[in-house]
């Protein structure tokens, strides 16, 4: 769908940095269809720009870039995963005063909010993961003489993230943070009417060291996108925050194919 409405006022520090593709394999691509959808300034309701609006085809492109890029980041020491974790900290706070005026004019966030609690914890959380890539641990659990029983934790694989509209740069680092650094690869939904933070985080990622398909930014429409990655059989997990309605809809389009789930 396109959305036709006056143009918004972008500030200098935000000139030629607003990305408005999907991005998938470590590249910004439009979405199969060619559909896009505009994300708005909410103090006026003027178009900040047209968004790739992702489609089926493109969960299914991203999963495959994802399936690729497994073996390698789950097979990479956990020190090393967290290195890239930590310098994509390190490009948050240098880009931290760009990043919070971006997620001021994409959600309407007071600019003070923005530069003191959201950009700050979202480096804080990638730096707090970075830090614990290389300390999972097993366990042994207690069995009778004679045998031994221990866990030892795996990666999932592909895991499916969907967030809302109103924290766009913290929540997705509460979900892909820990997912990145166990060595999972990560197909994230962001709102499709407030995506900008989280393309900006994409390219920051790539910048960081992150392998091509590691991470991929699907802006999408719940019932299209989202509803589509709870029902794909090739991704292991699906985390959700977001309105109850919405968390029971995911619940049941994972379970068809006994898909782990957690929400929020």
């Amino acid at each position: 769908m396109t959305v036709t409405t006056a143009k918004a006022q972008i500030p200098a520090a935000l000139q030629g940095v607003i990305r408005t593709e999907l991005f998938i394999d470590g590249k910004f691509v439009a979405a199969e269809s060619g559909e896009t959808m505009a994300t708005l300034n909410p103090h006026d309701n003027s178009e900040i720009a047209q968004i790739a609006l992702a489609g089926k085809a493109d969960v299914d492109k991203a999963v495959k870039a994802a399936q690729r890029a497994f073996p390698k980041w789950s097979r990479m020491a956990a020190m090393d995963r967290g290195r890239i974790l930590l310098k994509l900290a390190d490009l948050i706070e240098a880009n931290a005063e760009q990043l919070a005026q971006l997620e001021s004019l994409d959600t309407g966030h007071p600019i003070r909010d923005s530069r003191i609690l959201d950009v700050p914890r979202t480096a804080v959380t990638y730096r707090y993961f970075g830090g614990m890539a290389d300390k999972f641990q097993g366990d042994v659990v207690p069995v009778e003489a004679g045998f031994l029983n221990y866990v030892n934790r795996e990666p999932l694989g592909v895991v499916g993230q969907v967030v809302p509209w109103n924290f766009p740069l913290m929540f997705p680092s509460w979900k892909m943070a820990p997912a990145l650094a166990a060595g999972n690869c990560v197909i994230l939904k962001p709102a499709e009417i407030t995506p900008l933070s989280s393309l900006r985080i994409a390219e920051l990622m790539a910048e960081a060291g992150m392998p091509d398909g590691v991470v991929n930014i699907l802006p999408g429409l719940g019932n299209v996108a989202g509803q589509y990655m709870a029902e794909h059989s090739e991704i292991a997990k699906i985390a959700f925050t977001g309105s109850t309605a919405t968390g029971r809809r995911v619940v049941e389009a994972s379970a068809g194919n006994l898909k782990k789930y957690n929400s929020s």
